[in-house]
C-alpha cells in the first residue's frame, strides 16, 4: 500500500463534491483508508452527551468529517494554485515537486 501525497498541515483545495472550491489545512491523515481531515470542510453535526464526572455540556456539536484524498488537491506554495504532486530525488533525499511550476513543496510536519 502506498502512502499519501498529502501530509498534515498542507493547504489543500476540494476539487469535487459538495465542498468544491473550499480551501483548508489538513488536520489529520488516514493513510489506511485513503482519507484526509480538512479544517472547516465537510462539517457534520454530532450529538454529544454530558459526562457525569466532567464539566462537559451535552448537545449538538459540529465537527469535520474525513474526505477521500482523490477529492482534494495540494495548493502550491509558489504558484498558489491547486496542483498534482510529483517526487524528485535530490541528492540522498526525496522531495515533493509541484507539477505546474516545478518548485519543491516542503513537508511541514512528519509526526
Amino acid at each position: 500500500m502506498a502512502g499519501l501525497n498529502i501530509h498534515r498541515n498542507d493547504t489543500v483545495q476540494v476539487v469535487s463534491g459538495a465542498g468544491k472550491g473550499k480551501r483548508g489545512r489538513v488536520l489529520r491523515t488516514f493513510p489506511d483508508q485513503d482519507r484526509v481531515l480538512v479544517e472547516h470542510v465537510r462539517m457534520v453535526k454530532k450529538t454529544v452527551s454530558s459526562k457525569s464526572g466532567k464539566n462537559t455540556k451535552g448537545g449538538i456539536a459540529e465537527q469535520e468529517s474525513p474526505l477521500h484524498v482523490s477529492n482534494v488537491a495540494l495548493i502550491c506554495a509558489n504558484c498558489g494554485k491547486p496542483t498534482r504532486v510529483g517526487y524528485k530525488v535530490d541528492g540522498d533525499s526525496k522531495v515533493r515537486v509541484c507539477r505546474k511550476c516545478g518548485s519543491a513543496q516542503p513537508i511541514r510536519s512528519k509526526k
